[in-house]
């Protein structure tokens, strides 16, 4: 009977360093915290119902758009059907991370996934493309822009017309930057560049011709799709990759 050994450990020193590692982005991460706050405050959500939505959800876009349907009578359905398109860029991120993610427990693997964002994926992501397996960025870098949004939250709904507009600000881009750059950052083989130019190109079409939100899943799809059927050889022929410590990935 073989029994699955669960290599991979978390390393409490850089999971340190990782959480300090994305702070700066944490910082902008409140600023909309604050506004999400404010909006639902506006909405007719107590401020309490407001921050345990933050706390238990951690999805931004999702929930501005809950709370934008928000009402005295909620459409439960929509609600639902929205949210999940919003949100299910997620079943593709967290199915490209399942190569770093085999080697770790079940109880471990989930609660992984629980703090996964764009942003700790990205870092993730790129650096898994280098050879390195750095799972530590989505504990430390999820751990602190949860406890921003929370406490952006708690800003907003207390003290909200501090910060009644972050777009106006600029705000909005710094995330969707760092992102740009994380793919700029990452692996420019001519196969990554026509996975992310399908992607783009086809977010673009949906963005204009299909229901809102659908761009999202309709992107990664399209990109995800030119990963499955273009596939690279790898150097060794097929021999894994070797995170930073050298040991298979």
């Amino acid at each position: 009977m073989n029994v699955h050994t669960y290599s991979y450990q978390l390393q409490p020193e850089k999971v340190r360093a990782e959480f300090f590692r994305l702070l700066p982005i944490s910082l902008f991460v409140v600023a909309f915290g604050a506004a999400f706050g404010l909006a639902a405050l506006q909405k007719g959500l107590e401020p309490l119902q407001a921050i345990l939505m933050s706390t238990t959800v951690f999805a931004g876009a999702s929930q501005f758009a809950a709370v934008d349907m928000w009402g005295s009578e909620v459409s439960l359905i929509p609600l639902m059907a929205v949210v999940f398109a919003i949100n299910s860029r997620h079943l593709l991120m967290g199915a490209s991370l399942y190569p770093m993610l085999r080697d770790v427990s079940p109880g471990r693997r989930y609660g992984l996934l629980l703090l996964l964002t764009d942003a700790n994926w990205a870092v993730s992501a790129q650096e898994y493309q280098s050879g390195k397996r750095n799972l530590e960025v989505i504990l430390g870098g999820g751990l602190v822009l949860w406890v921003a949004w929370i406490i952006g939250t708690w800003l907003g709904v207390y003290f909200g017309g501090l910060l009644q507009n972050p777009k106006s600000l600029g705000l909005d881009m710094v995330l969707g930057c760092f992102l740009l750059a994380m793919a700029l950052g990452g692996n420019k083989s001519p196969r990554t560049l026509v996975a992310w130019t399908v992607a783009a190109t086809s977010s673009l079409a949906a963005w204009k011709w299909l229901p809102p939100n659908t761009h999202v899943v309709v992107g990664a799809l399209a990109g995800g799709a030119i990963g499955f059927f273009w596939m690279e050889k790898k150097s060794g022929e097929g021999s894994p990759a070797t995170d930073e410590e050298g040991s298979p990935s």
